[in-house]
């Protein structure tokens, strides 16, 4: 197939990345003329909505932002306004909240990697062919989500837009019976998480390997969640107070949702960004079985995305195993809270990556003004980025349709959100 040929590949509805996107690829003799990844993001204001509310009221509010990473958006809200009420949770409270997050990354990881990420490498347009063919794995995939749904709900009273946290801890405490069922399911399904863990290592990858730069919270002593300090692979060291003294956000001409980078360059954010920067926090038996699969971390090949989910769903059986192992009721599971004037910030790792939070509060404790950068957004510059270098590796040469899909795929590798992925399959092309 030769090189002289014009063509333009439009891939009109990535829905649902908070709002609209899609995809625009020119190749003109050989070399790649536009390549632009467009998000069409509708006004949701957020932001404006909590500007005069109440407090308590944020959590909940900050809940209904993304249906798949509540937590993260709870956890994060709840950090910034103790920060600006300079209150400090009990260590119950803390190790609640680890146990709370765990169940979040367990869902959306299992739900990312067998219903979106799986049929691309083993070359199925949807799961409903793969399970056909591969039954027992799209078992497991739906097995590990409703755990991860069911630790949501037993703090949160409901796995979709929790309601059970609030600033200073939760709303209830689950009772020790809860806690003793949901201790055995994790010991009941660690076999299927490292099971997932073995098969994604043994799935062929392409071999593309990128220079790109690694954002994630680091913390000293246990694999990041909720609580550490923010790192980066070129030597970055912050706390979430200093956020915008090194990142900044700009609006892209072609795209309505703002762009992060650091330094003037993108970066990455999320699962891959966090095992490159914590895997010395890796358990021993997972670091043996990834070497004899012949892969390690840390790793510049973004395909290994999909791995280091499904180790960090390992990860989070570990944690919230030690966690359930050990509970007891506290006597009561949050702190008053006396509000004030004040700026408090928060940070945590939602699955997809880095979630930044910051509130202004009057001495009422209504919000007077809030700001919110997610994951999806900071990794916006960066998809674009591997998008030119890895259709390089893939070659320009290729039929359209390996075009579009490799393009696809190299998309679903961040989880800009669920649906997005899933309805990344609609094409307008135009040759010239």
């Amino acid at each position: 197939m030769g090189n002289k040929r014009r063509i333009r590949i439009d891939v009109p509805a990535l829905t649902r990345v908070e709002g609209e996107g899609s995809l625009t690829l020119k190749i003109d003799q050989g070399r790649i003329e536009q390549l632009q990844l467009s998000i069409f993001e509708p006004p949701r204001y957020f932001e404006k909505f909590l500007e005069g509310r109440a407090w308590h009221e944020v959590p909940d509010i900050v809940a209904r932002i993304c249906g798949i990473c509540p937590v993260a958006y709870q956890m994060s809200a709840v950090q910034a306004l103790e920060m600006a009420f300079d209150v400090t949770p009990s260590d119950w409270v803390q190790r609640m909240r680890r146990l709370f997050y765990c169940g979040e990354w367990i869902q959306s990881h299992a739900l990312h990697i067998h219903l979106l990420a799986l049929p691309d490498y083993l070359g199925f347009d949807s799961v409903i062919g793969m399970a056909e063919k591969h039954p027992d794995e799209a078992r497991r995939g739906l097995a590990l989500q409703a755990l991860g749904n069911e630790l949501i709900k037993l703090f949160g009273g409901r796995s979709v837009h929790p309601v059970g946290a609030r600033v200073g801890g939760f709303h209830h405490a689950p009772d020790t019976l809860a806690m003793e069922r949901l201790h055995e399911k994790l010991q009941q399904l660690k076999p299927e998480a490292q099971a997932l863990t073995d098969w994604c290592a043994s799935l062929p990858m392409p071999e593309v390997v990128d220079n790109f730069i690694s954002v994630a919270m680091t913390n000293t002593t246990e694999y990041p969640f909720h609580t550490g300090r923010l790192t980066s692979s070129e030597g970055l060291d912050i706390s979430a107070q200093q956020w915008e003294q090194y990142f900044r956000e700009e609006q892209a001409p072609h795209s309505t949702a703002l762009w992060s980078f650091l330094h003037n360059r993108p970066y990455l954010v999320g699962p891959l960004a966090r095992l490159n920067l914590n895997s010395t926090h890796l358990p021993a038996s997972i670091t043996a079985r990834l070497k004899n699969k012949g892969v390690s971390f840390p790793s510049q090949n973004m395909f290994h995305s999909m791995l280091a989910r499904a180790v960090e769903i390992e990860i989070a059986i570990e944690e919230a195993l030690a966690i359930s192992g050990s509970y007891h009721l506290p006597d009561r599971p949050y702190i008053e809270i006396t509000p004030r004037e004040g700026v408090g910030y928060g940070m945590t790792e939602a699955p997809r990556g880095l979630l930044w939070h910051r509130y202004e509060t009057d001495a009422k404790g209504l919000i007077h003004s809030a700001r919110i950068v997610p994951p999806t957004s900071q990794n916006q510059a960066r998809i674009e980025q591997d998008l030119h270098h890895s259709l390089q590796a893939f070659g320009l040469d290729r039929s359209e349709e390996e075009l579009r899909l490799h393009c696809e795929k190299v998309i679903r590798n961040y989880d800009p959100c669920i649906s997005c992925a899933t309805h990344f399959l609609q094409l307008k092309l135009e040759r010239r």
